[in-house]
């Protein structure tokens, strides 16, 4: 006798929010899906009918035209090189001078084969959320990133524009110039389920399209990867096969629906050793959306300082729960800490939404603003007590606020310094500015100007300060053309570029 387990569920709801594009006021569709089914059964019935052993067949074709080859371009000068290799505590003593008086004036740090910036080339995964070209990915696929480049899967390619990124979750937007796309929505992460079926999509090893299938592991995983000081971390856990270039791609469940974003593995050799983490999708929804309005992740905080509840914790503590996230201390200005919330209090829900971990808080929260309203319910010494919180950002009030709109000095990724009369009159110049840092931007990508280099005049003119360097600047269009000289080099040196 074969035992065949029934697939359980609601109908399908499709639904989606809209948003307003900060910078051109054009509205941008993000769909999502909530009631999908949960399959339960190892056999499926067919279009006509027939009991079928459960495949992931229709769930691939849906998804894998969504899930794109990221591929990011870092030009690295060997200045730059070299740096990275000097522990920061010797930085200053080991400069150039201290190398000069070992190995002459002449002395360069230069490749020996070449004179040209090297380039470092990174993959990963992306994926489509949109049909006029919104792409979700890990912050560390493109982080640093001079170039960026997506593949489609029908080996169309396109630059990107990156909308944002949120180092404190992993996550990038990106966007290229094109319509009509293959686009994934997401589901309610909240109610993806422990043991549920998943596939993951991406591309390993820079192998394309590639799909695996497991279940889900657990939630609200911590695995202490991401250095930011404000990380969130409550990955989904899974079994589907994750490799180094899967980074960005998709995690969804049997009916196409993107439960989250693969991002990390957990392996002692850099390959999969059993289990993949992905953050979940109701925190990417949350930082697409932001990224979008405000082209800024805009984030609320309660003010504590706080770690998970186990049995030794609450041995030691005398608490009357083992489970929940106990409050070890309160910051100046806490939101919570005025709302009545004291050291000793254990926050056992956000919204009727248990919190077990400080990892499954932290995701709760993650997914409001400043200023919004969350309901805490805490064990208070065998008490329960409920606490309406108003969220506040880190500076400790309720505003929202908008990324600036980037510096001409950050588009150029350049840092400038007046030079001073002494160094003028050795290099026979009126005045200058000197480039005491390149980064990524216009001119590491479309020049090959180096730091160091001192620039006496802007299209022709001179220029002496910064700040009238930056105001010619911003009120340029199309070509312009730098003039000037370095320290070590003889002879003039003109850089052209555009705006």
């Amino acid at each position: 006798m074969i035992l065949i387990a029934a697939i359980l569920g609601s109908a399908l709801t499709i639904g989606a929010y809209q948003l307003m594009d900060r910078n051109g006021g054009k509205t941008v569709k993000i769909e999502h899906i909530s009631g999908t089914p949960v399959v339960g059964a190892a056999y499926t019935v067919n279009d006509e009918g027939e009991i079928i052993p459960l495949d992931f067949t229709e769930a691939a074709k849906q998804v894998m035209p969504a899930v794109v080859n990221i591929q990011s371009t870092i030009v690295q000068s060997q200045r730059n090189m070299r740096d990275q290799q000097i522990p920061d505590q010797f930085r200053d003593y080991f400069n150039d001078d201290f190398f000069r008086r070992f190995f002459g004036p002449e002395f360069r740090f230069e490749d020996p084969y070449s004179g040209e910036p090297r380039m470092r080339i990174g993959s990963g995964s992306g994926v489509i959320i949109n049909p006029e070209g919104y792409i979700v990915t890990n912050n560390h696929v493109i982080d640093k990133a001079d170039d960026v480049e997506v593949t489609l899967t029908d080996n169309r390619v396109f630059k990107a524009k990156v909308i944002g990124t949120d180092p404190s979750t992993d996550l990038a937007l990106l966007q290229i110039k094109a319509k009509d796309l293959p686009s994934l929505p997401l589901v309610n992460s909240d109610n993806v389920e422990v043991g549920e079926w998943v596939l993951a999509v991406g591309n390993p090893f820079n192998l394309s399209s590639t799909v695996t299938a497991g279940i889900v592991s657990a939630k609200a995983r911590n695995i202490n990867i991401l250095r930011d000081v404000t990380a969130i971390e409550s990955f989904i856990q899974t079994d589907a096969a994750i490799n180094p270039g899967n980074s960005g791609g998709a995690l969804v469940n049997l009916q196409g629906g993107l439960v989250g974003i693969n991002t990390a593995i957990a392996s002692t050799t850099g390959v999969y050793a059993g289990y993949g983490f992905a953050v979940p999708s109701n925190i990417v929804s949350k930082v697409v959306e932001d990224l979008i309005k405000y082209g800024k992740v805009q984030r609320g905080y309660l003010g504590l300082m706080i770690r998970s509840v186990d049995g030794n914790l609450a041995r030691e503590l005398d608490l009357d729960v083992t489970e929940g996230v106990y409050v070890d201390s309160i910051t100046v200005g806490s939101a919570a800490g005025e709302a009545g919330i004291k050291v000793g209090d254990v926050i056992q829900s956000v919204n009727g939404t248990e919190t077990r971990t400080s990892s499954q808080l932290l995701e709760v929260i993650g997914q409001h603003r400043p200023g919004d309203k969350v309901e805490l319910l805490v064990d208070r010494k065998g008490k329960e007590m409920e606490f309406s919180v108003t969220l506040r950002n880190q500076e400790g009030d309720t505003r929202l606020v908008e990324k600036e709109a980037a510096g001409v000095l950050d588009v150029l990724g350049i840092e400038l310094e007046e030079i001073d009369q002494q160094t003028a009159r050795k290099l026979e110049i009126s005045g200058g500015l000197k480039v005491t840092r390149l980064s990524a931007g216009t001119l590491k990508r479309h020049t090959d100007m180096r730091e160091g280099f001192i620039i006496t005049k802007v299209d022709g003119k001179p220029t002496g300060s910064v700040e009238d360097f930056v105001k010619y600047l911003e009120k340029t269009e199309g070509g312009v053309m730098l003039e000037g000289v370095y320290e070590d080099y003889p002879g003039t040196y003109y850089y052209a570029f555009g705006l």
